[in-house]
């Protein structure tokens, strides 16, 4: 059967596109127990259109229905980039390290899976890496395979099937990484409430936000010298917020005398806290509070072009205003603020001292909040075309047999973090609102997602009940649930890992929100959420350079 709508083909795909986007979302928004498809709905809705337009007889232009998935894929990970790179590097510090070595292990432990499969099964190649990506619920790997298939040769038909190996895996996956969470909660007989106690217990002895401390003024060997030479009192990750002397609270700059007696507030590690408490004298209960005086404390944006990138000692903002700036905030990590630390564009800063000096800081700094939700368009199309470039430079790695590229995947992401983590440049500055990102994200994981289901939903029932649809399920269980268990198991046994924060590193080792809002709701400790933000940067980067690999290799070695 074979319909002609007076429609132009670009019409006809456009078409296609939206009611696939739109009937997608919704699907993704129906839950059973918390649990749904998410944004998954789209290629299960894709695939439903294509299947429909297949039967009707109609056709959509290839080159049109390419250029809309990688586009949708480059505005995908370059947003990724940019939410997670101020973070990225900050992740594998501390606990962070140890979340990030057990989801390197997992991500490993999929690869070796997928292989093994490879060896023992009669797998084309396009429909293995599209069933291990959808085992791992990773889009961006999904495109960065399809792309890498293209770059060997592989017909676009072949490469289609990569997107039917996806969907058939992708449900599992899902249903996989919960599956792991409660095997590994009923074999170690984990109690929810006990593990969030003992979160509890930690947190409040580690470091989150940054610690403050009251002393007292005890070492007389101190007294009559200015605060500028305590040993370690400035430029060495403790910050003096408030000083009281006698009755008075004063802005503790470098040349304010210090005498025994006097009360200082100091912000910073805890472990420099200690050490500065034993230079000083001791700690206090009394806290040390502007309420009442001539001083008050004000938190401010860092939103004017001229100080992006400057140091406070450079803007003269710790010693010439009169104030004093305690810690700067930066994508929700606090930092001790040091005569050499720089501002970046979105930084908060908070600031004590008098009225009118913060308000001459205020000035120096911008303090513009509605400038935080502009979106920054000469960064945003400059960073991609960055991103593009960066992922079609050939890279020789030893081993494989051609020269390995990031691509449109890897390439915009890889650029989106370095760019994100630099802040600003020239005329320049990656910042992104939080509601502009999400937009933008989300608007490219559709297209990206409907693309690939119409594609594959010409064939896709008919692989799914008569050919070989129910073996490709079978191997991405495999792939799904062998690495979360065993790498689950050994974390808890040998690393020790709260339950509540190892269910976030499996939730993020597969880069999936759906299992993330789960494990979220087994407590309200944000424990998950807080291992699931520190792997999920390079477990994206990994899951995009994976399926490039093991199709270069696998080519190779089919080839040979």
């Amino acid at each position: 059967m074979t319909v002609s709508l007076p429609l132009s083909d670009i019409a006809v795909t456009t078409l296609a596109l939206t009611l696939a986007g739109a009937f997608g979302l919704l699907l993704g928004k129906l839950q059973i127990r918390k649990i749904g498809l998410g944004i998954g709905g789209v290629l299960f809705s894709g695939i439903l259109v294509g299947h429909i337009a297949a039967r009707l007889g109609i056709e959509f232009d290839g080159e049109v229905m390419h250029f809309v998935r990688e586009l949708g894929l480059i505005l995908f990970v370059y947003t990724i980039g940019i939410q997670v790179g101020p973070s990225f590097f900050a992740s594998f510090a501390k606990s962070g390290l140890r979340f990030n070595i057990a989801a390197i292990g997992i991500v490993l432990g999929g690869v070796a899976v997928t292989l093994g499969i490879y060896a023992v099964a009669d797998l084309p190649l396009p429909v293995l890496v599209g069933v291990m990506s959808g085992a791992v619920t990773n889009t961006p790997g999904l495109g960065a395979a399809q792309q890498v298939l293209g770059d060997a040769g592989y017909p676009g038909s072949e490469v289609a099937i990569s997107g039917m190996g996806y969907a058939m895996a992708y449900p599992f996956g899902i249903l996989g990484i919960l599956a792991s969470m409660f095997l590994i909660r009923f074999l170690f007989g984990i109690v929810v409430e006990r593990e969030e106690a003992a979160y509890e217990a930690e947190t409040r002895s580690g470091e989150g936000a940054l610690p403050v401390m009251d002393v007292m003024v005890t070492n007389t060997n101190l007294d009559g010298i200015t605060l500028g030479e305590v040993p370690d009192l400035f430029d060495q990750g403790v910050v003096a917020s408030r000083m009281k002397t006698g009755e008075e609270l004063v802005v503790p700059s470098r040349d304010v005398v210090l005498h025994v007696g006097d009360c200082l507030h100091l912000v910073g590690p805890k472990e420099k806290l200690h050490a500065m408490k034993l230079i000083l004298g001791k700690e206090i209960d009394a806290p040390i509070s502007t309420k009442g005086t001539k001083l008050t404390w004000q938190r401010l944006v860092v939103t004017k072009e001229k100080v992006l990138g400057k140091s406070l000692r450079e803007l003269a903002i710790l010693e010439g205003h009169g104030v004093t700036v305690s810690r700067i905030n930066r994508a929700g990590v606090e930092l001790p603020a040091q005569a050499g630390s720089t501002l970046a564009f979105g930084d908060i800063v908070t600031v004590v001292g008098a009225k009118e000096d913060i308000a001459t800081v205020a000035g120096q700094l911008g303090n513009e909040n509605a400038r935080l939700q502009e979106v920054q368009f000469p960064a945003l199309f400059f960073g991609i075309a960055l991103g593009v470039l960066l992922g079609s430079i050939p890279l020789a790695v030893p081993g494989l047999p051609a020269p390995l590229k990031l691509g449109l995947a890897g390439g915009p992401l890889m650029a989106a973090i370095i760019l994100g983590r630099i802040g600003h440049w020239g005329p320049f500055t990656w910042y992104m609102p939080p509601t502009a990102n999400h937009a933008l994200r989300e608007f490219g994981i559709v297209l990206f997602l409907a693309v690939v289901g119409i594609v594959a939903g010409d064939r896709f029932f008919e692989t799914l009940l008569d050919g070989d649809g129910l073996s490709w399920m079978g191997y991405g269980i495999l792939i799904t649930l062998l690495p979360l268990v065993v790498v689950g198991a050994l974390a808890r046994v040998f690393g020790r890992f709260n339950y509540l924060s190892l269910c976030g590193v499996l939730a993020g080792s597969m880069t999936d929100p759906p299992a993330l809002a789960f494990a979220v709701s087994m407590s309200k400790t944000g424990a998950a959420s807080m291992a699931y933000v520190s792997v999920y940067p390079l477990v994206m980067f990994l899951r995009i350079l994976a399926p490039q690999v093991l199709v270069l290799l696998l080519a190779a070695g089919a080839a040979g």
